[in-house]
C-alpha cells in the first residue's frame, strides 16, 4: 500500500527525498508541524536504509565525569552544582586511574565530560588525557564539549586553537556534541543564559574539524523552543557540515525536567512523549542529509522506544554505558548500563542487524554468536517461578 499518495501533504517533499534533493527550512517546519507519524517514519526509514541498510551501530564505551562543579549552572541541567554544595566532587588522578582500571578490556572508547569548574586549569584535563593513554593506550578518547572548550579558553586565557592543540597533544581523539542545546538566541537565553553562544559552539567545532578532530552534534528539544527553532538548529549544523565534513553523528536529546530550575520557572513543561521523540528523530534524518548517522540515546528514551526509533531514521544506539550521571540526575528512570549481549538482542529483536563499531565508525565486530549462549542462559535464569 502506498503511504504517500500524489495528493498527500508530503507529496512534494517525498519526491525530493527520493531524488536526494535537499529539504528547505519551509519543508522542515511543515514536517515538524505534522502529526502524520507514519508518513514521517516511512520517509525517514527510506533515507536510513539507503544509507545503512539494516545495520544498527553501537560501541562499547564507558563514561568518566571528572567534576560536577559548574559555574555555568544552566536552568535546564540537574548535574552541575556549586563548589560548596554537599554533592560537589572533583576526581583526583588516583580516582581517574581507579575508574580506568574498572573498564573492560573490550571497551573501545572513554567518554569524558563534566562541569565548568572554575578552580581547575587546563593541566588537570591534560593529565587526565595522559593518564588514559598511559593506562589504556588503545582507548579512543572522546572528550570535552564545545562549552567546556570555551570555558578552558576563558579560565586559562588561551585561544581555541591553543586549547585544542594542547589537548590533542595530551591524547584527545575526538569531541562529543554536547552543549549545542538550541542555537536560536531567544530560547537559549531562557534555558542557559550564561552559556557559550550557539555561534561560539559552531566556531569551536569548525576549528576542531580543521584540526582533524571528528565531532558529534546534538540538539536539546522539548523545553521552550519552537518548531522553527528546531529546524534552524538542524540547518546551521547542516551548513557547517557542508564546509567541514567533520560531524559524524547527530543526536536529538529530549530535555528531562526533574530537579531543574527550568521546571520551577515553567511548571507546565514536562517530559517529551514517545510520539514527539520519534517525530524529531525522523525529521532530523530527513533534514540533515550530510551527517551520516542519527543516534537515539537508548539510555534517555528507553529500550522500547529506541527499538522503534530504528525504523524512524535512527541507525545508532550509542553504547552499553555504565553509570551515566547527567541524564539520571535529571530524572531518567532507565538503566545506567546494559550488557553487550542485551544490546545485541535489543537490536535483533527490532529486526535490525547489530554492528559493533569504534568511535569513528570503523567496524569492530558483526559476529555475536559467542554471546548467544550467554543470552539463552540469562533468559532461562530470569524465568519466573510459578
Amino acid at each position: 500500500m502506498e503511504i504517500i499518495t500524489k495528493d498527500h501533504p508530503f507529496a512534494e517533499i517525498w519526491e525530493k527525498v527520493q531524488r536526494a534533493e535537499r529539504l528547505t527550512f519551509e519543508d522542515g517546519v511543515k514536517l515538524m508541524s505534522s502529526n502524520d507519524i507514519t508518513a514521517l517514519g516511512f520517509m525517514a526509514n527510506y533515507v536510513r536504509e539507503k544509507k545503512h541498510g539494516d545495520q544498527t551501530f553501537f560501541n562499547t564505551n564507558r563514561h568518566i565525569n571528572p567534576t560536577n562543579i559548574c559555574q555555568t549552572l544552566c536552568d535546564f541541567c540537574a548535574f552541575g552544582v556549586r563548589m560548596k554544595d554537599p554533592a560537589a566532587y572533583t576526581m583526583t588522578m588516583e580516582e581517574v586511574e581507579h575508574r580506568l582500571d574498572m573498564i573492560e578490556p573490550d571497551a573501545t572508547e572513554v567518554h569524558i565530560v563534566g562541569g565548568n569548574n572554575p578552580a581547575l586549569r587546563l593541566d588537570y584535563y591534560e593529565n587526565i588525557l595522559r593518564k588514559v593513554k598511559e593506562k589504556r593506550p588503545n582507548l579512543h578518547v572522546k572528550a570535552f564539549t564545545g562549552v567546556e572548550i570555551d570555558h578552558f579558553t576563558r579560565v586559562n586565557k588561551l585561544s581555541i586553537d591553543e586549547v585544542l592543540d594542547r589537548l590533542i597533544a595530551a591524547g584527545l581523539n575526538s569531541m562529543p556534541g554536547g552543549g549545542a542545546e538550541i542555537f536560536a538566541d531567544e530560547p537559549r537565553s531562557i534555558i542557559c543564559d550564561h552559556k557559550t553562544s550557539g555561534d561560539r559552539w559552531l566556531e569551536i567545532h569548525e576549528i576542531a574539524h580543521q584540526k582533524g578532530l571528528r565531532t558529534n552534534s546534538t540538539m536539546l528539544y522539548n523545553h521552550v523552543e519552537s518548531k522553527e527553532d528546531r529546524i534552524d538548529h538542524m540547518i546551521r549544523l547542516r551548513d557547517l557540515q557542508d564546509r567541514t565534513g567533520g560531524f559524524q553523528t547527530f543526536i536529538p536529546l529530549s530535555w528531562h525536567p526533574e530537579n531543574t530550575v527550568l521546571i520551577e520557572k515553567y511548571p507546565h513543561l514536562n517530559f517529551s512523549t514517545g510520539f514527539e521523540d520519534l517525530k524529531v528523530i525522523a525529521v532530523s534524518r530527513l533534514m540533515i542529509d550530510n551527517i551520516d548517522h542519527i543516534k537515539t540515546y537508548w539510555m534517555q528514551v528507553g529500550e522500547k522506544l529506541a527499538q522503534t526509533a530504528l525504523w524512524f531514521g535512527a541507525d545508532d544506539l550509542d553504547g552499553n554505558v555504565v553509570e551515566e550521571k547527567i541524564y539520571h540526575a535529571a530524572g531518567a528512570q532507565t538503566s545506567q548500563g546494559m550488557a553487550k549481549a542485551d544490546l545485541v538482542k535489543l537490536i535483533r529483536d527490532a529486526g535490525r542487524t547489530p554492528v559493533e563499531r569504534d568511535t569513528l565508525y570503523n567496524v569492530v565486530n558483526t559476529d555475536f554468536s559467542y554471546l548467544d549462549d550467554k543470552v539463552k542462559k540469562e533468559q532461562v535464569e530470569e524465568l519466573p517461578v510459578l
